[in-house]
């Protein structure tokens, strides 16, 4: 998984209106500079935040992307739920699970 590579583009995009602009009109044309798999690229081509999340993409970064779609603060945070139900635990990355979804965490 190329988690540092997609972590870089979502900042750039958060950071640069001119990538920003692209990628509301072409969004394909910032993949050529980063080196990803084919379900991370579906993923932000979709702007699957969930999927995002569970490959592993910091929500400090994700977040950002997720306004710059247009998804409400609720939403975004239901997506994550949503993806983890879907996909399995987070994979890589800071939010990695080191438990079951459906575990409680003592606390």
């Amino acid at each position: 998984m190329s988690l540092y590579q997609l972590s870089k583009l979502l900042f750039r995009l958060n950071r640069d209106p001119q990538a920003q602009a692209v990628f509301l009109s072409k969004p394909e044309t910032l993949l050529a500079d980063y080196n990803l798999t084919e379900e991370e690229r579906q993923a932000f081509l979709s702007r699957d935040v969930g999927l995002l999340y569970i490959l592993g993409v910091n929500g400090q970064i994700l977040m950002h992307f997720a306004a710059l779609c247009g998804i409400e603060w609720s939403d975004y945070l239901q997506r994550m739920r949503d993806a983890i139900k879907q996909y399995g635990p987070v994979r890589a990355g800071i939010y990695a699970m080191t438990t079951s979804p459906d575990e409680k965490v003592a606390g």
